[in-house]
């Protein structure tokens, strides 16, 4: 069986480095799944998703001039991956135990704002014009005095005090 780009073959992981796992193929003929193309989540290990002398099925991305083999058990996994009805793929467990789940059901997204702020409270308290800017005001003016103390400090002074 000849290997060309786009086959599926089997294999035996034969080593692995910190930017992939080499991938031992019929004929004798060896391939690099690269680290991007191990799992379709994060992965900062290889050894969490692969051991040596593991047997993996793998797809064959491309062969170079030189016989260098890509491959990738990534493209089986996306492609074995059945969609639930509203175009999601299924979530599944890893040999490392991960899962991959875009979000936990339940969470919308985040609000970043703070309640409270530091200019007046929420935007929705009936806070007059004139009493935010008022507010504003004094917390600048409190800023640069404790910013002008602190560079003073590390300075030794205002300058003004040469005798």
């Amino acid at each position: 069986m000849a290997i060309e780009v786009g086959s599926v073959v089997e294999g035996i992981v034969t080593g692995i480095t910190n930017f992939g796992a080499f991938v031992e193929l019929p004929e004798k003929k060896v391939g690099l799944v690269h680290i991007s193309e191990v799992a379709d989540v994060y992965v900062k290990d290889v050894h969490d998703f692969l051991s040596e002398n593991q047997k993996v099925k793998v797809k064959v991305l491309s062969i170079d001039d030189k016989g260098k083999i890509g491959l990738s058990i990534k493209a089986l996994e996306e492609k074995k991956d059945a969609h639930d009805g509203q175009g999601r793929p299924h979530t599944h467990a890893h040999a490392s135990g991960f899962h991959s789940s875009p979000r936990p059901a339940g969470r919308g997204p985040r609000d970043f704002r703070r309640s409270g702020g530091r200019f007046g409270g929420s935007p929705r308290t009936n806070a007059s014009f004139e009493d935010k800017l008022s507010k504003f005001l004094k917390d600048s003016d409190e800023r640069l005095t404790d910013l002008r103390r602190k560079t003073d400090s590390k300075r030794g002074g205002r300058g003004s005090r040469r005798d």
